[in-house]
């Protein structure tokens, strides 16, 4: 061995590198990888799981039951460490790669850190074409895992031992950038991973890594304050930026101090309480009254750490066509859109340059009077749709209700996907900062349960209440045996309204015929419900099944003293929502047989009408 290196494999490398990656959580130094969720395979399994094998007190592996849910795990992991700490997921070639491509969209719409390993072809080609191994006829260089270049922000193949001294330092750097957040994929060829190769001792040197904040443009940071001073009816939208920041206390102080009523989106609930008093709900097509009717009324529009996606514009039919938008943000790509006063940079810091250039100013006490008259107005509406009533089932808003008056106050509601995240969004009251992941940026069915095993290992002080609909369940439900195998418990509750209600609700909302969403409407001999508490008995949960509100609470009772995960299902209503909505392009046939379409198509056209054109 050469002086000042150590001989290695290239998975042993790979493995030796990532425990000596460090970071600080509260002043106090932690992994910056916290575990490895893994499923092994060929590709993986001689040298990479080798490797991890002889670290597992350091770097602890997961078994996951399927790719794309652990590396959901993975993320959700880091959501709750609100980016600060991550973990690895990492799989065999073909069909367990490319298994957590969905998982990586997640991870890349939602600027979430996760670092995805599987294995590779190899390099020397000598025995291709190995077992599971996409032949491309014309392109020998490309395998399944370049399925994952659309969805990661950082890709590389490894076809030499001495690539990951330059890849992975790279990878990391990717990660913690808060302007280019997101996965990072890495394939290990699996002849590569077995090569030994004399490693500099330095590449191993143990390093804590920190995540940057870039401060604003001045030039940029004084038209903002010039603009904003102007301003008869500025609007904040607070958005998922503000949470990973750690600027939620100085975003709401602001607030409160400069008279700016404030909402927030889906990725941004929770940064504050529902009760502050410059809060006037969720805005968007699963927001509130209140935030859409101050967003119709505001000159300028301050928008904190948000991409601005559909859901949080109403496919930008929200706002005034003249309505000026200052847009902060870490991300140039972000914060340019619809010609908004760019300030690149942290929230955090500038959000305190911003606050100390608006000196004395204050927007007119008239409109935070009115956003307080709308968020009363709003908290009214909600009261009416979670009261009991003698419907035969219940609603999701009646539903949550019950969930919310049994959470602990610190609890971790998820949703993702199908009607909870909607109902979440408008229904659940905040009792605490950072309580609420909805994954809405890929808006992935099947998020929920994984996520939640991912929350329980972040943060053991808090139980994860994931709310996911009967659809969703069927997806993707094995990580409740995953919780139960490794200790970490979570309550699921499954309101189960007969299938894919919330899209019948959008089918028949655009004219369409029910077809294909809930299952009495498909092509099925008998319709009939899955016994979910039973499904989560079988591996190894608890179970109940319950039918009326208060069978609901006491089972929430229930379910919170118990030691392990716990699932509940209830009947719920299928055409009962919480409005609130703003508008949402989807596309509506152009022409039909169906007098609904053609009905709908012209509703539709006034909804394009309204629509900002980019600017």
């Amino acid at each position: 061995m050469a002086r000042g290196s150590v001989r290695l494999t290239m998975a042993q490398a790979v493995v030796r590198y990532l425990c000596n990656q460090f970071t600080e959580i509260d002043g106090q130094r932690v992994p910056l990888f916290a575990g490895v969720f893994g499923i092994f395979g060929h590709g993986n399994v001689t040298c990479l799981a080798e490797a991890l094998e002889a670290v597992q007190d350091t770097l602890p592996t997961w078994r996951g039951q399927n790719e794309q849910s652990m590396a959901l795990a993975a993320i959700g992991y880091a959501k709750a460490k609100r980016r600060r700490q991550l973990m690895v997921a990492t799989s065999s070639i073909g069909p367990g790669a490319t298994n957590m491509v969905t998982a990586a969209g997640v991870a890349h719409s939602n600027r979430l850190p996760v670092l995805l390993i599987s294995g590779d072809t190899f390099s020397n080609r000598r025995p291709d074409p190995v077992l599971q191994q996409v032949e491309h006829f014309n392109n020998p260089t490309m395998t399944v895992n370049e399925s994952f270049k659309p969805v990661t922000r950082y890709w590389d193949r490894i076809t030499h031992p001495e690539q990951i001294i330059s890849s992975f330092p790279q990878a990391i750097a990717a990660m913690l950038d808060p302007a280019d957040c997101g996965p990072a994929f890495i394939g290990l060829c699996q002849d590569t991973q077995e090569i030994a190769f004399d490693y500099p001792e330095a590449f191993f040197t143990p390093t804590v890594q920190t995540i940057p904040r870039p401060r604003p443009d001045l030039r940029q940071l004084t038209k903002a304050i010039e603009r904003l001073k102007a301003a008869e009816k500025p609007l904040i939208i607070s958005g998922g930026g503000v949470r990973y920041s750690f600027a939620e206390e100085l975003v709401a102080d602001f607030a409160k101090a400069r008279g700016i009523p404030m909402c927030e989106t889906i990725a941004g609930k929770g940064a504050v309480i529902h009760d502050h008093p410059a809060y006037v709900g969720g805005i968007g097509v699963t927001g509130s009254t209140s935030a859409n009717a101050m967003a119709e009324e505001a000159d300028v529009v301050l928008a904190i750490g948000t991409r601005l996606q559909d859901f949080t514009t109403g496919s930008w039919t929200s706002f005034q066509k003249d309505a000026q938008f200052i847009s902060i943000n870490a991300a140039r790509w972000d914060s340019v859109k619809h010609r908004a006063i760019s300030v690149v940079g942290d929230a955090l810091e500038t959000m305190r340059e911003l606050d100390d250039g608006l000196e004395d100013w204050s927007a007119p006490a008239s409109w935070m009077d009115k956003g307080r008259e709308e968020m009363a107005k709003w908290n009214s509406l909600i009261d009416e749709h979670q009261a009991p009533t003698n419907a035969l089932v219940p609603s999701y808003a009646q539903v949550i209700k019950v969930i919310q008056d049994n959470a602990d106050d610190r609890d971790l509601v998820i949703t993702a996907a199908g009607g909870p995240p909607g109902e979440v969004n408008k229904c659940w009251r905040v009792k605490s900062p950072n309580t609420v992941d909805t994954e809405f940026g890929f808006s992935c069915m099947g998020y929920e349960i994984p996520a939640g095993w991912g929350a329980a290992m972040a943060d053991e002080s808090r139980t994860p209440i994931v709310i996911v609909g009967d659809g969703t369940y069927m997806m993707m439900n094995s990580d409740i045996y995953s919780t139960v195998l490794s200790g970490h418990k979570i309550i699921v509750v499954v309101p189960d309204n007969g299938g894919f209600a919330i899209i019948n609700r959008l089918q028949n909302y655009k004219g369409g015929a029910s077809f294909n969403n809930l299952i009495e409407d498909s092509r099925v001999k008998e319709p009939f419900s899955v016994d979910f508490a039973k499904h989560a008995e079988s591996m190894g949960a608890y179970g109940r099944r319950v039918e009326t509100l208060d069978e609901l609470d006491e089972a929430m009772k229930w379910a919170q003293a118990n030691n392990k995960t716990t699932v509940l299902t209830i009947p719920s209503d299928a055409y009962d929502w919480t409005p609130g909505d703003a508008a949402w392009d989807v596309g509506v046939p152009e022409v039909s047989e169906r007098d609904s379409v053609n009905e709908a198509r012209k509703d539709h056209g006034a909804i394009r009408a309204k629509q900002r054109i980019g600017v």
